[in-house]
């Protein structure tokens, strides 16, 4: 297993996000896309959280009595709505802006979560029943570190989802020269080259002591927006637990 204590943050991408923070809660701003992917998201969240601990379908609080945590939780777009489904919260991120936006926003809305700015590799000694990573593995500095401090984190029994690009030539063409060069995303958000394939993440969870139990891609339809159960070609789902 790769050291959970390795620092896997890269200080460059947290400048970039962290100066994002302002505008993370606007729908129409530079996160926009973030906003349109997370109903996606979530509801592969929850039919995972539901799956995994035999949950209600229809409950409004799949989480209560569980402890979660968000890592690149940003300024909090997918702990929210975590918290919201009954769980204890924690968001951590590589941008103190973020958590400071995130803060704001969570007291705002009457949500106690608690926010750390750093990365994962910081908490070796808490783990959580669920584990999120959204978005975040293409922008550290050490996947295989990255990955290790993930498993660490990860409470006996729990659950934890990733998603992150797929490395092609359609997500290429998509998040590169279109998204990005169009400004839907914030030019320089990303390096092609460090998103991994499916084959090459399931490896790094593997020598980690985790195991897939659930891949999906998470596509564009023109109908209905970002969906889950298309072709990875673009992004892509897992659901892990230990092995």
């Amino acid at each position: 297993m790769a050291s959970a204590t390795k620092a896997t943050i890269d200080p460059r991408e947290a400048e970039h996000f962290g100066k994002l923070a302002a505008d993370w809660w606007n729908p129409k701003g530079s996160s926009a896309m973030l906003h349109r992917l997370n109903p996606a998201r979530l509801g592969y969240i929850r039919a995972a959280i539901d799956t995994h601990w035999g949950g209600d379908s229809a409950g409004f609080a799949p989480l209560a009595g569980r402890t979660a945590i968000d890592v690149g939780c940003g300024a909090g777009l997918l702990a929210e709505p975590l918290a919201r489904l009954g769980a204890k919260m924690t968001g951590i991120d590589a941008a103190p802006e973020n958590i400071g936006a995130a803060r704001a926003h969570a007291a705002a809305t009457g949500l106690a979560i608690e926010y750390i700015a750093g990365g994962i590799e910081n908490l070796p000694d808490r783990t959580f029943d669920l584990v999120t990573s959204m978005e975040v593995i293409e922008h550290v500095t050490d996947p295989a570190a990255f990955v290790g401090a993930l498993a660490g984190a990860l409470a006996e029994g729990g659950l934890m989802i990733l998603s992150t690009p797929n490395r092609t030539l359609a997500s290429h063409l998509a998040m590169i020269t279109l998204a990005e060069g169009t400004g839907a995303i914030p030019p320089g958000t990303h390096d092609w080259n460090k998103f991994l394939r499916p084959e090459e993440l399931e490896e790094l969870l593997t020598a980690a002591g985790l195991k897939v139990i659930d891949r999906t891609g998470l596509g564009f339809s023109p109908a209905r927006g970002f969906v889950t159960g298309t072709g990875e070609a673009l992004n892509y789902l897992v659901t892990v637990v230990r092995a």
